[in-house]
Order: C-alpha cells, then structure tokens, then sequence
C-alpha cells in the first residue's frame, strides 16, 4: 500500500475519534441557541412555558416554523445501499458519510442537519417511515440510495410529504454539469439542440443528468450502460433507461463518442482513451467524474487535442464537479421561502446561477484557496470553485425566486434583495 495512503487513512479514522477518551466521536452535535442558564430560562426552554408555542401550533401549524426548527432543519436519509463508490456496505456503515452531508449543511448553508440511517432495505417500508417523520423537518436530503429504488422512493415521497425531497446522488451531479454545459455553449457557440452527448452510467446521477439535458433542449443523448449502448432492440432495459433507448447501430462506448460533443462520465477509472477523444467533434467537452481516478486524466484529454474542456470529480483539477456547489444552497433558498417542494425550474435556476457566477471575477481568497494565480472564465474554469463562498447567495436567491414562480413557496411577500442582501452578509462570518 502506498505510504501517504497509509497516512491519510490514519488521518481520516483519528479526526472521525474524539481528541479525549470521554468526549463525543464523530462529526457532529447539537447546537443549542437559547440561552438556558437560569430558573426562569430553563422554565420557558420547557415546562411550563414550553406549553404556549405549542398550544399556538396546535391553533395553526404553518406556526412550527415561528417556534421550531424546523426551517431550518433537513434530515440526511439513507438506507446504506450506494454509498459512494463503496457499495451496498450497511446501514451504520453509511453513517460517516451521512454525518459528513450535515457538515457541508452547517458549513456551507449555515443549515442544520441530522442523519438518520434506516435498517430496512424494502421500498415501501422506507417511503412509509420517511413519510411519517417527515413534518419534523423542513426538508429531506435522501442519499446514497441504489438505482432503481431511489427513483421510486423520491417520487412518492414528492407526493406524500409536504416539504422539499431531494435525491442529491441524482440531482445535484446534473445541476453542476448543467452549469457547466450552459457556459460551454456560450463559449463555443454551438446549438443545445445540435448537439450529441454521451452518457456513461445508467444509474441515479446518470439518469437525473441526461433528464435535466434535455430541459436545456438536447434530445440526442446516448446513454450507456455495463453491457453498452442502451437502444431500442435490447429487451433488458427497465422502464427507467427504456426512456432513453434510441434508434442507433451504436454498440460501444468507442462507437458513441464517435462525433459526439459531450461525454459525461459516471463510471469507473481509465474507460475513455486518447483515440475516443480524438473522435469527438470539436471543441469537446468531458466530464469524466468518476472517484477517485476518472474516465480519463485531463493531461490524457489534453494530450489527444487541445480544444478539449475536462472537468472531473477531483480538487486538484480545474473544473470540478462537487456536489456542494449544488445542494447546500439549494436548500438554503428552498427552507428560507418555506417550499413544499424542489421543482425542476428550481434546479435549472441553481445551474443558470452557477453558470453566472462562473463569469465573474474571481475573489482572492479562491485563488488561494485552489492554489492557482489565474482563475478566469474559460475552458480551466467554466464551474465556479466550492471555495467560491458567493455560491451560496447566487444559488439561494435563485432557487427562492424560482420557488415563488413555481407556486411552491408559503412565504408569498418575499423581499428578495432584502434577502440577497442578508446572504452576502452571512458569507461574512
């Protein structure tokens, strides 16, 4: 085993250990914002006072969000079964990756979180338990749950819960790539609707991405999965990727990049070689996102031609596709305007979003962070950097107004530069 693996995976299980023998382990705690240090504060933290807000919600229960948490509190699901590129590894196995998600919550949106990690692999038996805790929150972030299932579980609790539901192992790669992909029109000049792009991965990610391209008006897609090319003469295809079967002699990944200007690559290291790149058309654009090796290196890319724009998984590249870009603030704007749920018109905002921002000028403190002098919109920066903290006011202010377009926001006078405005403040602190 390489030593500096050895030392980062030492690393990694001592900062997961408390630093003393008797303080909590792990990542996360709670957060207590009232004061509670005297008779008469513990008597209004809880009995008796305790009892007025509730009798308040009991006379209107739009009133939980004047005297909970509960805007600002989104529970992280998962039964255990995708969880990174690990696998179907358990339920408590996933635990560490669920507590890191409420981390980036806290971190990066100022969100509280919790995760709740579910023994039970049954569909309906999720969608029931999800369901009936779901009031408690103002939003649920379901994660690391295998493809099919996760699409079946989302979509029923769209329509059995009354607050944001989000997918993120889905929607948030197709957000950022989407981003990605608008600026690469603009810098190009090509057509949404001329172009060919190359899907490889069928799963969760693969699906939602391929889904949210379409909504930018590109209907040639040609989606792969382990045994190739998916088209309308394989008979194994469930009702899922049967969406995307295509009319096509294409059979191989070397037959689908041929004259393609995307590929998209959510699979595993090393599959795309120099000759696939050289076929595409010009001016391609990769996103090879596997973890931790993708598709292709970008030096490979680079080396086949020198018109390409890569993006990938990894920080140590230009472009990377990290779903906190997407997430955090997506949620930030749909908790702040109390939306009963996260629209298609709320993703694309976050991209459009992400998009803008990456044409702007970038602040020091990013260039510093990334470790890179020259940060300017072009084919080495055409996604904003997660170190980018202005993220969070683009994408939240976005998401919220898209909410209210949508119908789906229960705050209906909102003041959105008001709001903006508060944003920029918070990223201060």
């Amino acid at each position: 085993m390489n030593p500096n693996k050895e030392d980062f995976q030492e690393q990694s299980l001592q900062y997961h250990k408390a630093r003393h023998p008797f303080d909590t382990n792990g990542k996360t705690g709670t957060l207590v914002t009232k004061e509670c240090n005297t008779t008469h504060e513990l008597s209004l933290a809880y009995s008796p006072g305790v009892a007025y807000p509730c009798l308040e919600i009991e006379k209107e229960p739009k009133r939980v969000y004047d005297y909970t948490n509960k805007g600002n509190l989104v529970a992280v699901i998962s039964d255990g079964t995708a969880v990174l590129g690990l696998g179907d590894i358990g339920h408590m196995a996933s635990k560490p990756v669920m507590e890191g998600k409420c981390v980036l919550f806290k971190k990066f949106a100022n969100i509280d979180a919790v995760d709740i990690e579910l023994n039970v692999k049954d569909i309906d038996k999720i969608i029931d338990t999800v369901a009936a805790i779901s009031d408690s929150f103002g939003g649920i972030n379901l994660e690391d749950i295998k493809a099919p299932k996760c699409f079946i579980i989302e979509e029923e609790l769209k329509k059995r819960c009354k607050i944001p539901v989000f997918h993120d192992d889905q929607h948030g790669t197709a957000v950022i790539t989407t981003a990605g992909l608008i600026n690469v029109l603009k810098m190009s000049g090509k057509k949404a609707e001329n172009l060919k792009v190359v899907v490889i991965g069928a799963g969760a990610a693969g699906i939602a991405c391929a889904k949210m391209y379409k909504t930018l008006g590109i209907s040639h897609i040609v989606m792969i999965d382990s045994q190739g090319v998916i088209h309308t003469k394989r008979d194994d295809l469930n009702s899922f990727k049967l969406e995307f079967a295509i009319d096509t002699e294409d059979r191989t990944l070397e037959d689908a990049m041929r004259g393609a200007d995307m590929v998209l690559g959510l699979s595993k290291a090393n599959v795309i070689s120099k000759e696939m790149v050289q076929s595409m058309n010009s001016h391609p654009v990769i996103f090879a996102c596997a973890n931790p090796n993708p598709e292709i290196l970008p030096s490979l890319a680079k080396e086949a031609r020198n018109d390409v724009i890569i993006g990938t998984g990894r920080s140590d590249y230009p472009n990377q596709v990290n779903n906190v870009l997407g997430f955090p603030a997506i949620f930030r704007g749909a908790l702040d305007v109390q939306a009963t749920k996260i629209t298609e018109n709320m993703k694309l905002a976050a991209a459009n979003a992400l998009a803008s921002l990456a044409l702007e000028e970038v602040p020091v403190y990013v260039k510093k962070a990334c470790q890179r002098e020259n940060m300017e919109f072009g084919a080495d920066y055409i996604i904003p950097s997660p170190f980018d903290r202005r993220v969070l006011v683009y994408v939240a202010s976005e998401v919220a107004k898209a909410a209210q377009k949508d119908g789906v926001a229960q705050i209906e006078d909102f003041d959105f530069e008001e709001y903006k405005n508060y944003l920029s403040e918070l990223i201060k602190q």
